[in-house]
């Protein structure tokens, strides 16, 4: 086998190695930066989510203070105990975390009272005390009546919320209208688990409570005011995980909750609840290895941006290469078809001035000089001619400037024709032939005598001196013609099969070092693909091959 010869068209494989390797370090790095992105990222929601959870979570707690709790100012101190069981219990309904309410149906006065708070002419006290809840037995729902005889304690919550609003009333500066932020202030009280809140009386209420504390009215006035002490539950507040895969567990601890038992495989972290729930907190603990899941998760899509960008630049890489490299090939084959082209011109332009010299220089010839010279220059020249023509033809079929003619012929004559023609061109060849299914057929005779031709040159050319044999078989199958040409040449490398229909491509053999430009092949395929046909070849390295040719019958 020939030596590959230097093109100097470079393909440079180790610059797009080196270009692979280099996107493919960075594509590494980059996913380890990712990963410990996604790492820290998730680390520090962790820790800063449960301000999210705590939100969802107290949401109900908020609406209940700021929106349920003021409706108490709307019956201005006229409450009942029906119509506070009632008001009671659609909160309880609506917010589970309210576990009882003490409702004290209360008055304001100008003398003094014996339950009750008494600041100078100023006296705050009970009428009568109730309890409400799922809870509360009926037998206990009333707790104190000022019609009883016994004695009952008001309790803290309603002498730190009566002190509170004495205190208010002292330094309420009546010229000036107070906020209702500020009124809500004073008229509620937040305790540990507990909310007590009072009905806020109109700002010409507050003027005369004002005066009641330093004198006497007359008459003595009284006014109706209600006040509410709700005991809360904080155990009952329902947990709203926004992270469900974040946090694995949430819990409502006291603040002073410290697991003793700190194990290297969990994370927590803590957030304390607002308002009455002050003594308690929400407690965050998962696994390290839910949490790695979390990482991964987030890191997952990270990944595969980053994998669909690596795949697009290895893939624009791999074309780039592979145009290279297709270049490359029809580099070589446009070059080995120039040299060939060369060649073959050469030599018989070379033995026709060879031959012409010597007629110049003689200054006498034979006859028989005159003969050979004569056949050496009409054989050239046809070699020339004959170059020509299938350069011309391949060109014309391939652009489709040619018409396909439509005659019929006797398929026996057509094939002797052939076997004639090639025999005295090559007396060694022996070719035989069967015709089965038809007689004649019509066709294009001088492309079908191309086809032929360049197939029985193939088949004696590429055979070993004792095995230039050539049998033709033609037959009528299906309503098409199909031809095979079976010789016992030296055959073609199974990975050579799909190369050899290719234009300017040729097998490396000592066959092809000299005389073929790689077009014989690749004009038959452009032949029949113009008749309207299909070609196909099989194959055995020393033991021959066979081309199958299939037209259509009368096109």
């Amino acid at each position: 086998m020939a030596p590959e010869k230097t093109s100097g068209y470079r393909k440079n494989f180790s610059l797009i190695v080196t270009f692979i390797v280099l996107i493919s370090v960075l594509f590494i790095l980059s996913l380890f930066l990712a990963y410990n992105f996604s790492k820290k990222f998730i680390e520090s929601e962790f820790v800063s989510e449960k301000v999210k959870v705590l939100e969802e979570s107290i949401k109900p707690y908020n609406e209940f203070f700021q929106n349920k709790v003021p409706e108490i100012s709307y019956y201005n101190g006229y409450l009942d105990s029906a119509t506070a069981s009632k008001f009671v219990d659609t909160i309880i309904n609506a917010y589970p975390f309210v576990s009882k309410v003490v409702f004290y149906d209360s008055e304001i006065g100008n003398t003094p009272v014996r339950d009750g708070l008494n600041t100078g002419h100023f006296s705050f006290g009970p009428k009568k005390i109730y309890q409400f809840g799922d809870l509360v037995p009926l037998d206990s729902v009333k707790l104190f009546s000022r019609d009883d005889t016994k004695k009952f304690s008001r309790g803290d919550d309603f002498n730190a919320l009566g002190i509170k609003l004495i205190s208010y009333i002292e330094s309420l500066d009546t010229t000036i209208v107070p906020s209702q932020e500020e009124l809500f202030t004073n008229f509620s009280i937040i305790r540990s688990n507990k909310i007590s809140y009072l009905n806020i009386p109109g700002f010409e209420d507050l003027k005369v409570y004002k005066q009641m504390l330093r004198q006497q009215l007359s008459p003595s006035p009284v006014y109706q005011q209600d006040m509410l002490s709700f005991h809360l539950d904080p155990y009952k507040i329902k947990i709203i995980n926004t992270r469900p895969l974040l946090y694995q567990n949430i819990r409502i601890e006291p603040l002073t909750y410290d697991p003793l038992n700190t194990s290297a495989d969990y994370v927590a972290t803590e957030i304390t609840l607002p308002g009455p729930f002050s003594d308690y907190k929400l407690y965050f603990i998962s696994a390290k290895s839910f949490v790695a899941r979390g990482i991964l998760n987030y890191f997952m899509p990270i990944a595969l941006v980053l994998l669909l960008f690596y795949g697009i630049l290895v893939l624009v890489t791999v074309l780039i290469y592979r145009n290279l490299n297709i270049n490359h090939k029809m580099f070589k084959l446009q070059y080995d078809f120039v040299n060939n082209l060369t060649h073959e011109f050469k030599t018989p332009v070379s033995v026709i001035k060879i031959a012409g010299n010597n007629i110049k220089s003689a200054s006498v010839l034979t006859e028989r000089e005159l003969k050979l010279y004569g056949k050496i220059l009409d054989e050239e020249a046809d070699k020339l001619n004959g170059l020509m023509n299938k350069l011309l033809a391949f060109t014309q079929i391939e652009n489709r400037a040619i018409q396909l003619n439509h005659d019929e012929i006797n398929i026996v004559d057509f094939i002797e024709s052939t076997i004639e023609s090639h025999t005295l061109k090559h007396p060694d060849f022996v070719v035989t032939y069967e015709v089965t299914g038809f007689g004649t057929f019509i066709t294009d005779p001088v492309l079908l005598g191309s086809l032929f031709d360049n197939l029985a040159e193939n088949a004696y050319k590429y055979s070993r001196p004792e095995h230039k044999r050539l049998h033709i078989v033609a037959r009528m199958i299906k309503g098409k013609v199909v031809f095979r040409f079976v010789d016992q040449g030296i055959g073609i490398p199974t990975p050579e099969i799909n190369n050899i229909f290719k234009k300017f491509y040729r097998i490396q053999n000592q066959y092809n070092q000299n005389g073929s430009v790689g077009l014989g092949l690749a004009f038959c395929k452009e032949l029949v693909n113009f008749m309207k046909g299909e070609i196909s070849v099989k194959s055995k390295v020393n033991k021959g091959t066979e081309f199958k040719i299939v037209l259509p019958y009368n096109n």
